[in-house]
Formats: structure tokens, sequence, C-alpha cells
């Protein structure tokens, strides 16, 4: 009979609404910071974000390539993929051309010197194209490197 009285909350209840019941001048103040403690707890439990970890992802592989095809079809198919690549350079390369037509006759329209523009501009492609080429040349030469095997280039 002790235990239950002892943890039963009816009586604990009771007893509280008696004492906020009395007139005191402090009661408002009191009960203010008795729940200040309690509503912080709470308001930074249900602020904690927790993520759940993320679905695998399903892999659904395109395959738009027959995969039974022969050396030829491969190879026709490049030779036509090529063909549209040169195509579209050609386009390009005709189409910055016109470009630099127009804003050499508005550079001569404006009175600039355009012959010294594009021959700078000329030189300008030049060097990055001859940069580009060298580029790829040393990466080809460290891909295309193999390495020397132990005994080569020494004497017995």
């Amino acid at each position: 009979m002790l235990s239950k009285s002892r943890f039963n909350p009816a009586s604990g209840i009771a007893d509280f609404w008696n004492e906020i019941r009395r007139p005191h001048p402090y009661r408002w103040p009191i009960l203010a910071l008795s729940v200040l403690p309690v509503a912080g707890v709470l308001v930074w439990a249900t602020q904690q974000v927790e993520y759940k970890a993320p679905e695998r992802p399903t892999i659904t592989y395109i395959t738009t390539l027959a995969p039974g095809r022969s050396d030829a079809e491969i190879a026709a198919e490049n030779r036509a993929n090529q063909q549209i690549k040169d195509l579209r350079k050609a386009e390009e390369e005709r189409i910055a051309q016109r470009k630099r037509e127009m804003y050499k006759a508005l550079g001569a329209a404006a009175g600039m010197d355009v012959d010294a523009i594009e021959r700078k501009a000329d030189a300008e492609r030049a060097a990055k194209e001859a940069a580009e080429v060298e580029r790829r040349a040393e990466r080809l030469g460290s891909a295309g490197a193999v390495p020397a095997t132990p005994g080569e280039g020494t004497a017995p």
C-alpha cells in the first residue's frame, strides 16, 4: 500500500493545485522558471534532425548498340561518326571565319589597323594550336612509354 500512494500522481497534482491557488506574489514567476528548463529541453529535442540512410539506387543499363556487332559494323559506324564530326568542325570554322570578316569590316569602318590585329590574332591562334599539339604529344608520350625491364641497358 505504501508504494501505491508514494508513486500516485493524483496526490502530487492535488498538492500542486492547492499551492498554485494560494495567493502568493511570486507564484507566476516561480511557475515560469519551473517550466522553462523542461520547455527548453523539449524545444531542443524537437529540433533535432535525423536523416535515414538513402535508398540504394537501382541501375538501369541503357544499351543503344547491339551487343553482337561485328568489327566491320563498328568501323563503319566510327567512320560515319567521324564524318559528322568533321562536318560540324568545318561548319564551326566557317562561322568563326565569317565572324572574323564581320569584325574586320567593323574595325576597318572604325579606322583601326585590321591587318595588324589579324596578324596578332593569327599568331595567338597558332601558338594556342601548337601548345595543344605539344600537350597531346606529351600525354601520348607519357602514356605510351613502356617501363624498362630489369637488365636492359646495363653492362654485364
